[in-house]
């Protein structure tokens, strides 16, 4: 069976892969999305905006995703941009992220499971991948339980006689028939949801709606026709932001009024560092699991983070990254807190995005005027801009 092949594969680039396993059958293609070995996405051509929609109104009914979806730019996928925005915004917790990616895989496997030959090909991705698409990656046994549900799916599609259809195909009346013996509401029978979007609307399986619409089918009263998928969110490119005239004003920034953020694993190195920032005027959140912190640190806006590079689960790298691709922290100081202080180091953390390099454990003199410094370079920032 193609699915237990497929297993096989995934098995076999489980080992830290970062890329694109591409599935054919022409002319339809899947795309899986693996970080380090976990699979992030399942993509193919039928409906992923229905798809999409779908998993959100299942997982996340109160986000209205098409508002952010404006926001999208054209270097990656949007689904991929759309989770990790939820996400900062708080739309969605890490726990409902992954129930989303779980339900796309599932319908894409399922679909996949339909065919008895597919061609693969493997897409290596040489970018760095962020710690929040590491973190809501499917790993080896979470894609074993979703291949297993896909597996007893596509079982009782094909048991039930159902092989000749797809559940992208929509019901439609092609006469007038009497509501009263209609087996599903007239409502979802014009053309417009397909047979997953009524499934989801009935709290059905598909295959149990399918088969109560067989009968009418026989009889001429209904046919299954091929519908077009919702709109595709606008990608639009970035541009530069001009700034809305303001007042001029200098923002005079005192060390009282700072909030330093503190990303540290080590409750004691956390409770240093606190000890060091204290005294000193300045108000510091520690965060000892950086993936749960994301939303204190959105919510507070700190005016400076220490991240420490190591981190049980997690890469300081990555998060550094992270952070700078959310606009909030755009012109944040990060300063990168680590035992290795090579050129090597220090180059990887530029390219990520960090404004400096500290020791540990830090020194509280070198620490002080290490914040100072560039707490006094982001005021001056924010006063230049507030002038312009």
């Amino acid at each position: 069976m193609i699915l237990t092949r497929l297993t096989q594969e995934l098995d076999n680039l489980s080992q830290s892969n970062d890329g694109e396993l591409v599935l054919s059958n022409a002319p339809i293609v899947w795309n899986l999305h693996l970080v380090r070995g976990k699979l992030l996405y399942a993509l193919d051509e039928f409906h992923p905006v229905r798809r999409w929609s779908r998993a959100l109104k299942q997982h996340c009914p109160n986000w209205n995703w098409t508002v952010e979806s404006s926001q999208l730019t054209d270097n990656q996928s949007w689904q991929c941009q759309l989770l990790t925005q939820g996400f900062v915004q708080k739309q969605l917790s890490l726990i409902q992220a992954k129930l989303v990616i779980r339900t796309l895989v599932q319908e894409c496997l399922f679909e996949l499971g339909s065919y008895t030959e597919l061609n693969s090909d493997w897409k290596p991705n040489p970018k760095t991948i962020s710690v929040f698409y590491q973190t809501v990656a499917l790993s080896n046994k979470e894609i074993q339980s979703v291949l297993n549900n896909a597996v007893q799916m596509q079982q009782k599609w094909q048991a039930a006689g159902l092989a000749p259809f797809r559940p992208t195909l929509a019901p439609t009346l092609r006469q007038e028939a009497n509501s009263l013996t209609l087996p599903i509401s007239e409502q979802y029978l014009n053309g417009q949801f397909t047979l997953w979007d009524i499934a989801l609307q009935l709290q059905q399986s598909v295959t149990e709606v399918t088969c109560s619409l067989i009968p009418l089918l026989e009889k001429g009263i209904l046919q299954f026709q091929e519908i077009p998928d919702l709109p595709v969110p606008t990608i639009k490119q970035p541009v530069a932001e001009i700034p809305p005239p303001v007042a001029t004003k200098r923002i005079e920034l005192t060390q009282k009024e700072s909030l330093i953020a503190c990303i540290e694993d080590s409750p004691v190195l956390a409770y240093t560092l606190k000890k060091i920032l204290t005294p000193a005027g300045y108000q510091v959140l520690t965060i000892l699991e950086p993936m749960r912190g994301f939303s204190q640190l959105i919510e507070h806006k700190p005016d400076l983070i220490l991240l420490d590079l190591h981190l049980p689960n997690a890469d300081g790298y990555s998060i550094c990254k992270f952070l700078r691709e959310t606009p909030v922290f755009k012109n944040t100081p990060i300063i990168i807190l680590t035992a290795k202080n090579t050129q090597i180091d220090r180059f990887r953390a530029k390219q990520v995005g960090a404004t400096e390099f500290l020791g540990k454990p830090p020194q509280p003199k070198e620490l002080l005027q290490m914040v100072e410094k560039y707490l006094v370079q982001s005021s001056h920032l924010v006063s230049v801009n507030s002038e312009q």
